[in-house]
């Protein structure tokens, strides 16, 4: 596959096994089902691909069947501030397709990922017909607003310990990432680009919530032992 040509353009439509990595769809009717399953693509994106801009007009409500994406943007200071990771079965972007306005985020891929996506029209055919998608909508929006409040919460922490632990949890968001499960499968590095800290730094934070019991570093990824525990984390405050 030649990297030159764009995501758009490497677009393809789905196999069975991405299909069922996609957690609305068993949510319509049969009907409604096929219709949407007739108008979803996919794409392989590279690392390092964007999915969406800032500026750039929606034209897809976006998931992730594998992989792992990042949602940030830069403040007026040129910063960059991380919103959140979006982790495998994770869909983004409903507000923005909603409003049918520009994107006010960057999302980019950070490892090789497989990202589906639904135009615009169709998703708002799909709130017109059914009731089980409005339903996951709905819930994905009030969840998404949890989520940016706590991203906030977490970029104004002055403690790294604090910051790993919040950012975990709320990888661990049944309700917007159902395909993660027990285990993230994510490497110290990718978690160190969503948490704006280095690999480093990000490895004495693991250990130290894996000491208290929290978690449990495993090849590849991380099982979570006490999500309670996790998502409370409150360290004292320290440079």
């Amino acid at each position: 596959m030649s990297t030159d040509l764009t995501l758009h353009q490497r677009r393809r439509t789905p196999t069975p096994d991405e299909l069922q990595g996609i957690p609305w769809l068993r949510l319509l009717q049969p009907e409604i089902r096929a219709r949407a399953v007739a108008e979803l693509l996919v794409g392989d994106a590279a690392a390092g691909d964007y999915v969406c801009r800032v500026g750039r007009p929606v034209t897809y409500w976006f998931g992730v069947v594998e992989g792992l994406l990042k949602m940030s943007a830069d403040n007026a200071q040129g910063m960059t501030m991380t919103f959140s990771g979006v982790p495998s079965g994770g869909w983004f972007g409903e507000g923005t397709a909603l409003k049918r306005e520009s994107y006010r985020y960057n999302v980019q891929a950070l490892r090789k990922s497989v990202v589906a996506g639904l135009s615009v029209t169709s998703f708002h055919w799909l709130l017109d017909h059914s009731i089980g998608f409005n339903r996951f909508v709905m819930n994905q929006l009030n969840e998404r607003l949890g989520q940016f409040i706590a991203a906030r919460e977490i970029d104004r922490m002055n403690n790294p310990d604090a910051r790993v632990a919040r950012s975990l949890a709320a990888l661990f968001n049944p309700v917007l990432y159902p395909g993660v499960g027990d285990i993230l499968r994510i490497t110290q590095q990718e978690l160190a680009y969503l948490v704006g800290l280095s690999r480093q730094r990000v490895n004495e934070a693991l250990a130290s919530l894996e000491a208290q019991g929290t978690i449990c570093v495993e090849y590849g990824g991380l099982r979570v032992l006490d999500l309670v525990a996790l998502r409370s984390s409150i360290f004292q405050d320290k440079k």
